[in-house]
Formats: C-alpha cells, sequence, structure tokens
C-alpha cells in the first residue's frame, strides 16, 4: 500500500509545469524589460549602515562595574559607557544633573536631596531612588573591596528614601566635596537586590552588566575572546547610528595594537602613548587627535627631616626650578605631548586661577647665580655644589615606565648643568605610594590625576602630612586652613575666595613644580568615514572618554550601490 502511494505521488502534475513554465517565461520579459530601462543607468556608491568601529586598547577589563573600576584605566574608560551617576561634570568642570534632575542643599549645609529624571535601565526598567540607595549602601558596606576612602567617606552618609524618585543624603557635617561622589555610576538594584559587597568582584554581571549609558553590552563573551561589543542604546542615541556599535579589542602591548591597526584588523586607537606616537604617526592612513588629558605631572619636593637639607630652602627650590626647560623637557621625553602648565589645578577646574601662579621661566644662568648666593659653591671641575661639606646631590625618585624615566633622565641632564647631582631611582607604580610614605626621597616625579571637585585637602593640608598624600610635609597653617574652609563651604563663589588663598600660599612657598599637563591621543583610519564635513570623521574636545564618540551619529564604514541615471554627456 505504502509503495502504491509513493509510485503515485511521482506522477507527472501538468498543472504545477504549466504554472512554472509561465513564470519563468515572465521572469525572462521582466528581465529583458530591467535591461532595456536601465541602459541609461550607472552604478554608485552610497554610505550604508552597519559595521562595528574596532577599537584597540592596551590592556584588559576585569570588571564593568562601576563600583569596581577604580584601580584600572580600562575599567574606569568602558564603565563610563555603561553607567551613569546622579551627577557629571560636564566641559567646564561644572558639575550637572545626570541620572538626577536637580538636588538642593539644606541651609545647615548638611543634607542634600535628589529628584531623578526618570531614566530608565537598558533593560527597560525605570531607575528609581531605590537603585540609589542599593548601590551606595553597598560602598557603606565595611566588606566593600574598594578604595578604604572611599567606605570611609559613605559610612559616614545616611541614606533615606523619601519617594521613587527622591532621595537625600545626610552628612555629619557640611562637606562640599561630597558631591564629587555622586558622580560614580548606580547599579540596578531590581537585579542585584540581596548581593553583599564582599561578593561584587564574583558577579556574572560584571561581564554582561545593565546600565544606563549610551552602550550595551552585548554579551559575555569577550572574557574569552578579548572583543567586547557594545551596541548604541537607542534611549541615548535617539536619531540612530549608522554603525551597528563599537567593538572593543584588548591588547598586551603599544606595539600589537598598532601591528593590527596596519594590517586593517581594528580601525582606532583608544589611547596612543607618548613613547608610541612616532610609530602610529607612520601608520599609512592615520589620523591623529590629540587634546589635554585630565592629569599633569609634577616635581615634589621632600621639605621633611629625611629629605635633603636644601629641599628645605626656598632659594633652592626656586633655583631648580629655573634650571628646568620645561619646552625641551616635553619635546625630549614625551615627544612633544605636553602643555607647560602652572599650579595644582588643571585649567579645566572651576577653581584654576593662572595669574596666581608665577610661569618661572627657564633662566638657567638666574639660577646658578641663585644657587651661590644660597652657599652652594661649584668648585671648579668639580660636578656637584658643596656648601659646609654638603654635596648638593639629589635623589630623584620616579616611576619606572618608560615616560617617567625618560622625565627624569631629561630632568637630571638639565640640573648637571647647573651644578646638581642627581641620582635616578626608578620605583615600580605599585610601589611608587610606599616609597613617597616614608619620605626616601629628594625630588619626585608624580603623575596627578585630581578629581573633578577641586578639594587638594588630602594632598596639601597639615593632616594629610600624617593622613594623606601630602609627602613632601608641606606644613602651613593659613594654606591648610584655607582649604578647610573650602571644603565647608557650598556656594562656589565662596569657595573660590579660599581656593585663591590657597594658590597664593602654594605659588610663594612653592612646595612642588608643576612640569606639563598631559596629552591624550586618539587614532582613525581612513576607512572610518562622515556624513558631515569633508567626508571624514571628526573628533572634537574631549573631557571624558565618552567625548570622543561625540559625532558618531555621523561616522560610517561601508557603502551600497545603487543605480542613477547616469549623465548625460551630450553637448547641447
Amino acid at each position: 500500500m505504502g509503495r502504491r502511494a509513493a509510485v503515485a505521488s511521482m506522477k507527472p502534475n501538468l498543472r504545477l509545469q504549466a504554472l512554472l513554465a509561465l513564470t519563468c517565461l515572465g521572469f525572462l520579459v521582466a528581465l529583458l524589460t530591467v535591461q532595456a530601462s536601465t541602459a541609461n543607468l550607472c552604478t554608485v556608491s552610497v554610505p550604508a549602515s552597519g559595521g562595528y568601529l574596532v577599537e584597540g586598547l592596551v590592556g584588559r577589563p576585569e570588571a564593568l562595574n562601576p563600583l569596581l573600576a577604580d584601580a584600572n584605566p580600562i575599567d574606569r574608560a568602558i564603565s563610563s559607557l555603561l553607567f551613569n551617576g546622579l551627577t557629571a561634570y560636564d566641559g567646564r568642570g561644572r558639575l550637572v544633573p545626570d541620572l538626577a534632575s536637580s538636588w538642593e542643599v539644606s541651609e545647615d549645609g548638611r543634607t542634600i536631596a535628589f529628584t531623578l529624571r526618570g531614566a530608565r535601565w537598558h533593560d527597560g526598567e525605570p531607575v528609581t531612588a531605590a537603585d540609589v540607595a542599593f548601590t551606595y549602601g553597598l560602598l557603606q558596606d565595611p566588606e566593600f573591596p574598594g578604595p578604604g576612602g572611599l567606605k570611609a567617606l559613605w559610612q559616614a552618609v545616611e541614606i533615606e528614601v523619601l519617594a521613587r524618585d527622591r532621595v537625600t543624603f545626610s552628612l555629619p557635617a557640611p562637606y562640599a566635596p561630597f558631591l564629587e561622589a555622586t558622580t560614580r555610576g548606580l547599579l540596578p538594584a531590581h537585579l542585584l537586590a540581596g548581593t553583599g559587597a564582599a561578593t561584587l568582584p564574583t558577579l556574572e554581571f560584571n561581564r554582561q552588566p545593565i546600565g544606563t549609558g549610551p552602550f550595551v553590552v552585548e554579551s559575555d563573551t569577550w572574557v574569552r575572546t578579548g572583543r567586547l561589543r557594545l551596541a548604541p542604546n537607542p534611549a541615548y542615541w535617539r536619531g540612530g547610528l549608522n554603525l551597528a556599535g563599537l567593538e572593543l579589542r584588548f591588547f598586551s602591548t603599544a606595539a600589537d595594537m598598532l601591528s593590527a591597526f596596519r594590517d586593517g584588523e581594528i580601525v582606532a586607537l583608544h589611547q596612543v602613548g607618548p613613547a608610541a606616537l612616532p610609530a602610529a604617526a607612520a601608520l599609512p592612513d592615520v589620523r591623529l587627535f590629540s587634546w589635554p588629558a585630565p592629569r599633569f605631572t609634577e616635581l615634589r619636593f621632600n621639605l621633611t627631616a629625611t629629605g635633603h637639607p636644601a629641599m628645605r630652602d626656598l632659594a633652592v627650590r626656586s633655583a631648580l626650578a629655573a634650571g628646568v626647560d620645561r619646552d625641551a623637557l616635553i619635546d625630549r621625553a614625551l615627544n612633544g605631548q605636553g602643555l607647560p602648565l602652572s599650579g595644582p589645578y588643571l585649567p579645566r577646574s572651576w577653581a584654576y586661577r593662572p595669574d596666581l601662579h608665577s610661569t618661572r621661566p627657564h633662566d638657567p644662568a638666574g639660577a646658578a647665580a641663585a644657587l651661590e648666593a644660597a652657599g652652594w659653591v661649584l668648585a671648579e671641575g668639580a660636578t656637584a655644589r658643596v656648601q659646609n661639606g654638603t654635596e648638593l646631590a639629589l635623589r630623584l625618585v620616579h616611576g619606572d615606565q618608560p615616560i617617567e624615566a625618560a622625565a627624569a633622565a631629561e630632568i637630571a641632564r638639565q640640573w648637571a648643568a647647573l651644578g646638581v647631582g642627581v641620582t635616578l631611582q626608578p620605583v615600580p607604580i605599585a610601589e611608587l605610594p610606599a616609597r613617597l610614605a616614608e619620605r626616601a626621597f629628594d625630588v619626585a616625579i608624580l603623575e596627578v590625576a585630581p578629581l573633578g571637585d577641586p578639594d587638594l585637602y588630602d594632598f596639601w593640608s597639615q593632616e594629610a602630612i600624617v593622613r594623606g598624600q601630602n609627602y613632601g610635609g608641606w606644613n602651613n597653617r593659613r594654606a591648610s586652613e584655607a582649604l578647610e574652609q573650602a571644603r565647608q563651604t557650598w556656594p562656589l563663589s565662596e569657595r573660590q575666595a579660599f581656593y585663591e588663598r590657597f594658590q597664593r600660599l602654594y605659588d610663594q612657598a612653592l612646595p612642588a613644580l608643576t612640569l606639563y599637563q598631559d596629552v591624550n591621543t586618539y587614532a582613525l583610519a581612513g576607512a572610518v568615514q562622515s556624513l558631515a564635513g569633508n567626508g571624514q570623521a571628526e573628533v572634537g574636545l574631549i573631557v571624558r572618554p565618552l567625548d570622543r564618540y561625540r559625532t558618531l551619529p555621523d561616522w560610517f564604514l561601508l557603502y551600497r550601490d545603487v543605480l542613477i541615471a547616469c549623465p548625460d554627456d551630450t553637448e547641447s
């Protein structure tokens, strides 16, 4: 029975064959018609949507979690693309609302009330005051694995949820720099409720988190592949993107990253350091974009008894400052990737007052004369000056990275011309804070990445000599009082006055010499095109990592062919 059915099913179906014949005939006629109608059409390539902007980074993320990002620059950079805080800094260094719509400070300066703006998490759930309380509550946990200072700050704060969109923070005393802490990204309570701070580093959430930021993590495969794909968050990019998203690819060394760029595997370089800049500039079809980095490099003088006695003499410190040629230092040690800077603030800070700081121009003749006047004499044929049998020979401590080592060598060369002996003492970066805290140095080269708030109490107050980063031991009561009063005052205009007083005292005492503001460089391949301007992708002013994508909606990578009417070349 089954065999007869199978044979029967193989009989010709004349109606189906006729239908197929008619269909083929119709297709042939249509094809001939199209060929005839397109005889005067031309093919052109136009921008098409799709493709990932593949960007290389040196380093590797450990946890995509804003509460765990402090120790790893890669974690900080990526977390800023995925998460938002209650507040954020604008291009002028001032705090503006982010997930919050506004905040108010009580008359006694101890309570700050935030109102949320109604944002949503990547999974569509609303951001509420419960998320705020949950996130900052983790920082209060005694087992929180992050910086001790961060934990101590939040443990002194009382958090209260007033409504779904309103939360207050009560402080034990007025403390204006507290708002800086509210820039840290929030975590979703609806996904992580019940999680303790001790288990934060082990969460699967850290591989594929849910945030509120401009980009969404597509999958957790980056842990295995070293390629992290980020899709655009439509709530942020309301006009959409031409690109499918970003792909961040992680490399062990700058050389490996540059090789991948040369081979076309990546089309962007997240950051090109000064040491790698010559090799990057030599790459074919590369475009480099540089901007001032949010950090600076300084010489810190040890004014305590553990340092060379000459360091406690302002005349000697001033002479050493005059003996530094900052332009030459930037050219020779940094391949030109630095900006001369004076004072303890970056230009983006609202407390920055360049008019309050001496520029201290390079004056080797004046420096030598000042050292002579201070009693440091250079005998004929000697290489180092001497005063009462003590040689002017300084221990210059610096990080063991190539740029820090090059800067230290250039400083030593310049000071040697003044008759100042210098012993270079490189220290692994991880061990540098301990070395400075021990004050086992005469002069140190420090890279400083200040917070957005201009509070420098933990760097230059008298208390910071014992509990803080006043490694040089500058002991100035009036400067310390100005910093303390500034952090207890909320109105910016009043705080500004205190910081002006501090900067005047700082300039007079010269406890440190700022050398330069560092420069960041971002690179794009010519394959990254733009719908705007001259067709090449442009990068505007960058203050935060996200800013390099300010014009991202105009960027594209792909083309598609379309038919258009051919130009009429006949002459009339």
